[in-house]
């Protein structure tokens, strides 16, 4: 028990130093461009697919079955959105795997709300994305 009343504070002081670490390698023209990336409707949608596959990603194929686009229309989108670092990409033998870059993800989320209401009032309301 001694051992885990010793660990739990350098692992606390750890995550805090990787959470500051996101936020502070973040800064507004990294954000701007991912935002940029972003405010395409297709990318946004094959961003949206990612993100919900999780750790194993899609197949670029897939992908493009899902959204029923041309290859080079989604290969010019995938390269937006891996430029701006939000995904990657992976081959696995003839297979490219599409994966949403969480890491990244969750840097541009921090950034946006960082400052949430810190020079006014902020009202406890919950938005969600239906609202």
């Amino acid at each position: 028990m001694d051992i885990v009343n010793r660990l739990v504070p350098q692992i606390l002081a750890l995550t805090v130093a990787l959470l500051m670490d996101m936020y502070i390698s973040m800064n507004i023209e990294i954000a701007a461009s991912q935002m940029e990336s972003l405010g395409n409707p297709t990318r946004l949608r094959i961003y949206r697919m990612l993100v919900r596959a999780g750790m194993d990603g899609l197949a670029v194929g897939g992908l493009q079955q899902k959204l029923d686009i041309p290859g080079s229309t989604l290969s010019h989108h995938c390269k937006k959105l891996i430029d701006a670092d939000l995904v990657t990409q992976e081959r696995n033998g003839t297979t490219l795997i599409c994966r949403a870059n969480y890491k990244a993800m969750n840097a541009l989320i921090g950034y946006l709300v960082d400052e949430c209401c810190a020079d006014g009032r902020c009202d406890d309301v919950r938005l969600t994305a239906q609202d």
